[in-house]
């Protein structure tokens, strides 16, 4: 599957490109599945601002900066959030509602993070598992911070006037 977001009208990119989201999700082995996604934007990498991390892991407040973001939400209203960064940083939380009960998701393992520049456009790949033979909505979601300054929230949808990824309205896509 492949989705395309769009920036919130409040916070355009500093000149117009693409950006899209392919989707694998891999059928179950026992009780896990697997989720691959490839964030691609139709830009040169040089114009965004990609944090280095000298050893790369779980790091809070990737949002801040260039970051790529995967929401999955169960049936019960809770739902876990993932953050991935071209430096191969990444973060996973858990909420109990809409912004509510954050808390450090327990993963069993982290997931793998590659980057791909190709001169005109780049791409972010994340790979991580999650249970299996569970629907869940899914929002996908951008942050790019430009070299110039400008920064531009990407998403499926908008549900609000300000960007909100944590918005129902940005759940829009379904993972069987």
């Amino acid at each position: 599957m492949q989705f395309n977001l769009i920036p919130h009208p409040a916070t355009p990119p500093s000149r117009p490109f693409d950006v899209w989201v392919g989707v694998d999700h891999a059928g179950a082995f026992g009780a896990t599945a697997t989720t691959n996604l490839w964030f691609c934007m139709a830009a040169p990498m040089q114009q965004f601002v990609i944090r280095e991390s000298e050893a790369p892991g779980r790091r809070d407040e990737l949002w801040q900066s260039t970051c790529f973001e995967a929401f999955l939400k169960g049936s019960n209203g809770d739902y876990r959030e993932w953050n991935f960064a071209a430096s191969g940083d990444w973060a996973a939380y858990d909420f109990t509602g809409y912004r509510e009960g954050m808390a450090l998701a327990e993963i069993e393992s982290p997931p793998y993070l590659r980057t791909e520049d190709n001169l005109t456009w780049w791409a972010v790949g994340a790979t991580f598992t999650g249970p299996a033979g569970v629907a869940l909505n899914l929002g996908l979601s951008a942050v790019l911070e430009e070299t110039n300054g400008t920064k531009s929230y990407w998403a499926l949808a908008h549900g609000a006037d300000k960007p909100d990824f944590h918005d129902a309205g940005c759940f829009t896509a379904r993972l069987a």
